[in-house]
């Protein structure tokens, strides 16, 4: 398989954006390089917080009044596994969009190849984090860092969650996104749940955050995360273009904030 750094690939610095907006830009980054345009990495904040549901979830696991009274976006993600609060400062996310052709066919090779960066960036932040070396139970199935830890794509912090990573493939595109957890905040994260069957201290046993590891500002771990993603693929800095997010726009409200799609009922994928 060919370098990945041999192709063109721009990064996009973090940008706050609306949880709807977020995932559709996954999509359209997706459709530009399946057209043969630049492959993208890129960070992103979610402004406001957002819980984003697994593909398959459930609706009625959201506790719908609490996320509308204190202004939480609920959107659906395309990947499957349990709902995300996304806390517009306790979380760092990412993702990692190129031509499926240009990636391993094999989805273990494919997660562990473009999860590199991330390990990088916990390396060098002085957090001995890695993949989880055996399947651990779920504590509470409708929370994503709550479900059964997978060796294959889940990353801990001395046997703690600190990032979950999640793939899916559209228009011959691989998209990579992941969850890189700045401040658990437990509190937060299981009330847009309705009726979580666990504790904050439960929580706290299965879930970590950066700031527990070392002190440095957000910042800080999202300028760190930034550089070894276009180090991981020899990047130039760019930008969307007004296409793009045109395009993007229209996709965010016909699809990631319609109702349709997101209380949607389905089988997990």
């Amino acid at each position: 398989m060919p370098d990945m750094a041999e192709y063109e690939w721009r990064l996009i610095r973090e940008e706050p954006r609306s949880g709807p907006m977020n995932m559709a830009l996954d999509e359209i980054a997706a459709e530009t390089a399946a057209s043969g345009g630049p492959r993208t990495v890129r960070v992103y904040q979610w402004e406001p917080s957002c819980l984003s549901l697994g593909y398959g979830q459930d609706p009625t696991t959201v506790d719908w009044d609490y996320c509308s009274r204190e202004k939480i976006d609920v959107t659906r993600r395309q990947t499957g596994g349990g709902g995300i609060y996304h806390d517009h400062v306790g979380d760092i996310s990412y993702s990692i969009t190129a031509p499926k052709d240009e990636l391993p066919g094999d989805l273990l090779e494919c997660y562990h190849l473009l999860c590199k960066p991330v390990l990088k960036m916990f390396r060098n932040l002085g957090i001995p984090a890695g993949y989880a070396d055996e399947p651990r139970p779920a504590i509470y199935h409708p929370a994503c860092y709550l479900r059964d830890l997978h060796p294959a794509h889940d990353i801990l912090a001395q046997g703690r969650k600190i990032s979950g990573n999640a793939q899916y493939r559209q228009n011959d595109a691989v998209i990579q996104h992941g969850s890189i957890t700045f401040s658990s905040l437990p509190e937060d994260h299981l009330a847009v749940f309705s009726e979580p069957d666990v504790v904050d201290e439960r929580f706290d046993k299965r879930v970590v955050g950066i700031d527990e590891f070392v002190d440095i500002r957000r910042g800080q771990a999202v300028s760190e995360l930034e550089s070894e993603l276009a180090a991981f693929v020899d990047a130039t800095e760019g930008s969307w273009t007004d296409g793009e997010l045109e395009q993007a726009r229209e996709r965010s409200t016909a699809k990631y904030e319609a109702d349709e799609w997101v209380h949607k009922s389905s089988p997990e994928p």
